[in-house]
């Protein structure tokens, strides 16, 4: 198992509510990060569009988080396309 696995497997033993230490965005972007390593672009195209609904939705964070978000949002997209169109380096 996991350690994720089995410390909500502990918790749900001890009888508590369990602790997210990761936001949800954060989790998003790290399926779309496995997906390009996996060459699973229309997946990872499909997470940046769940990534993105996420971000531009009501403003939730303190501007400077939020300007951070939408930077990594943006690199995401531009790893994408490099992934998507890579050029013959010499």
């Amino acid at each position: 198992m996991t350690e994720d696995l089995q410390e909500l497997v502990q918790i749900g033993v001890r009888g508590e509510a369990p602790r997210y230490t990761r936001r949800l965005t954060d989790k998003v972007l790290i399926a779309f990060h496995q997906a390009c390593d996996q060459q699973e672009f229309e997946v990872a195209q499909q997470l940046l569009q769940v990534l993105e609904t996420m971000l531009t939705r009501r403003p939730r964070q303190v501007e400077a988080n939020r300007r951070r978000s939408m930077e990594t949002l943006v690199a995401a997209h531009e790893r994408l396309w490099h992934l998507r169109h890579p050029t013959n380096r010499f």
